[in-house]
C-alpha cells in the first residue's frame, strides 16, 4: 500500500512537472528567436537610413561606405564575455539589392549581380510589406540556418532597393542550451525535493492501514476469539502506535521540517519559475510586447537567484538536520573563546567593510586563556558567526558591530553581538529562534533562509548553554549566548 501511494504521489508530479519542464524548454527557443528578428528589424533600417542618406541626386544606390565599413568592422579585433558565451568576431551579414532584386552589395563579398527577388525579405519588402526569412547555408545542415529581415530604401517616397540584415542562429544558440540547461536542473532540483517529501508523507500516511493490517492478520492468526483478548490486543497495538507517533512527532522530527522547507522554501522558487514561463507563453500568444534582450537577462537571472537560494536553504536543512540528532558533542576539547571571536571579526569585517561597517571586539584584559569553556571549536565559531553575520545585515551602512565577551561569576561565559540596526519588532520577539521565519534585511529587504538563529540554539543546546535575542537599550539588538566556563 505504501509503495503504491508513493509510486501515484510520484507518477502524477513527475507528469505535471515533465509538462512544465519540457513547455518552458520548449518556449525558449522561440523568444531568443524573437528577439533576434525584433533587433534585425532595428539594424535593417539603421542601415536603410544610412545608405538613403549616400543616393545620389538620381536616386542611384552607391555602396562603398558600406563596403569600408564591413571591411573594417569583419577585421576588428575583439572579446566579449557574455555570461558562459565567449564572442571575438561579428557575424551580422548584410546585402543591399536594387529594385529589381538584384544584388549589388554583400558583406560577404559573394552573390554580386544575383537575382533575390524571390527571397521573402526582398520580394516582401519591395511590395512595401514586411519581409523576414529563415534560410539554410547548406540546405542539410539545421545549425547553418540564418535569419534575414528586410528594410526599404526609399527616394522620394518610391522603394528603389532593399537591405536586409541577417544573423547566424547559431550564434544565439548557445545562450539558448544555457538556459535550456539552467531551467532543466531547476526542475530536477524540485522534483528531487518533492521526491524526498512524497517519500516520508507516503510513510506516514499509510500508517493507519498498517494498524488496521497488523490488527486483522493477528485475528487470521486466533483458533477463537475471546472478547476480553480482543480487547487487550486492541489496546496494546494502540498504545504501541501513540507511543511511536510521540517519538516521531517530538521535538526532532523531520517530517514537520521538511514539510517546512517544502512549502516555505520550494514553493516560491517554483512560483518565480512559473510566472517566467507564464510570461514566455503571453510573449508568443502575441497580445504581451515581445521579450527583449534585459527581459531575457532578468528571466535568467531570476533562475539563478531562486537555484542559489534552494542550495542555501539545502545546505542549512542538512546541517541543522546534523545537529538535532547528535545528543552530545562529539569532539570536547578547551576552547579560549578571545582568539576564536577574533578571527570571527577578521572575516565578518571583511565582509562587512564594503557597505562601511566597523565589526570590533569589547573583551576584559588580562590573560584571555582563563576565557574559555569545554566545547567543539568548530561549532562554536560557526555559532558566533551566524550571530555575527546576522548583526552586520541588520546594520546600517557606517554602522558598527560589537561582540562581547565577559565572564558571569565562577561559571558562565556571555558572548554578546550587538548591532546598530532597526531592533527587533514586538511581533516578532518570541519567533526569532522558531525555523523558517525571518525578518526583512533593511538594506534589501529580502529574507534569508530563517534556519541561522535556529542552526545557533542547537549549538547553544549541544553545549548546554543558552541564546537570547533583544533589543539593546541604546537601540539596535543585542544576542547573548551564555556558555558554562572551563574552570580547570
Amino acid at each position: 500500500m505504501r509503495n503504491r501511494i508513493f509510486i501515484g504521489i510520484l507518477l502524477i508530479y513527475a507528469a505535471g512537472l515533465a509538462f512544465f519542464v519540457y513547455r518552458a524548454m520548449m518556449d525558449i527557443d522561440p523568444r531568443y528567436r524573437e528577439s533576434a528578428e525584433e533587433s534585425l528589424v532595428e539594424t535593417s533600417h539603421m542601415l536603410a537610413s544610412v545608405i538613403e542618406q549616400d543616393l545620389d541626386e538620381y536616386g542611384e544606390i552607391d555602396t562603398p561606405r558600406l563596403e569600408a565599413l564591413f571591411r573594417r568592422v569583419y577585421a576588428r579585433p575583439f572579446e566579449a564575455q557574455i555570461f558562459s558565451v565567449h564572442k571575438t568576431r561579428v557575424e551580422l551579414r548584410v546585402y543591399v539589392t536594387d529594385s529589381q532584386g538584384l544584388v549589388i552589395f554583400n558583406s560577404l563579398g559573394r552573390d554580386l549581380e544575383a537575382d533575390y527577388s524571390a527571397w521573402l525579405d526582398v520580394s516582401q519588402t519591395l511590395a512595401g510589406r514586411y519581409g523576414a526569412r529563415t534560410t539554410r547555408d547548406v540546405e542539410s545542415d539545421p545549425l547553418s540556418a540564418v535569419m534575414y529581415v528586410g528594410a526599404p530604401i526609399l527616394h522620394d517616397g518610391r522603394i528603389i532597393g532593399v537591405v536586409s540584415a541577417g544573423k547566424p542562429v547559431q550564434s544565439f544558440g548557445q545562450f539558448v542550451e544555457a538556459a535550456r540547461q539552467n531551467t532543466l536542473r531547476i526542475g530536477v532540483l524540485a522534483a528531487s525535493a518533492v521526491l524526498l517529501l512524497a517519500a516520508i508523507v507516503s510513510v506516514w500516511l499509510i500508517r493507519p492501514f498498517g494498524f488496521v493490517r497488523d490488527y486483522v492478520r493477528w485475528l487470521r492468526q486466533q483458533r477463537t476469539l475471546h472478547p476480553m483478548r480482543l480487547l487487550r490486543r486492541l489496546r496494546d497495538q494502540l498504545r504501541g502506535t501513540v507511543a511511536e507517533l510521540r517519538d516521531a512527532l517530538s521535538g526532532r522530527n523531520y517530517v514537520a521540517d521538511y514539510v517546512q522547507t517544502l512549502t516555505h522554501e520550494v514553493k516560491s522558487p517554483l512560483s518565480a519559475i512559473r510566472g517566467a514561463a507564464e510570461l514566455l507563453q503571453d510573449a508568443e500568444g502575441g497580445d504581451a510586447p515581445q521579450m527583449n534582450e534585459q527581459q531575457r537577462k532578468l528571466f535568467l537571472d531570476n533562475i539563478m537567484r531562486e537555484t542559489q537560494r534552494i542550495q542555501e536553504t539545502v545546505d542549512r536543512m542538512m546541517e541543522l538536520t546534523a545537529l538535532e540528532t547528535q545528543r552530545t558533542l562529539n569532539r570536547v576539547a578547551t576552547v579560549a573563546l578571545l582568539p576564536l571571536l577574533e578571527d570571527v571579526a577578521a572575516s565578518a569585517g571583511a565582509a562587512a567593510a564594503p557597505r562601511g561597517i566597523h565589526v570590533k571586539i569589547n573583551a576584559p584584559g588580562g590573560n584571555a586563556d582563563i576565557l574559555a569553556v569545554d566545547g567543539d571549536a568548530f561549532l562554536l565559531r560557526r555559532a558566533i558567526a551566524n550571530l555575527v553575520d546576522n548583526a552586520v545585515a541588520f546594520s546600517p551602512d557606517g554602522g558598527e558591530v560589537v561582540i562581547g565577551l565577559q565572564a558571569a561569576g565562577r561559571q558562565l561565559l556571555h558572548v554578546s553581538v550587538k548591532d546598530q540596526g532597526p531592533g527587533i519588532p514586538a511581533y516578532a520577539q518570541d519567533k526569532v529562534f522558531e525555523k523558517f521565519y525571518s525578518l526583512a534585511r533593511p538594506a534589501t529587504q529580502k529574507k534569508s533562509t530563517g534556519l541561522g538563529l535556529a542552526f545557533v540554539h542547537e549549538i547553544a543546546s549541544l553545549h548546554h548553554g543558552s541564546i537570547k535575542l533583544a533589543n539593546a537599550p541604546g537601540g539596535g539588538a543585542v544576542a547573548t549566548l551564555t556558555l558554562p566556563r572551563d574552570t580547570a
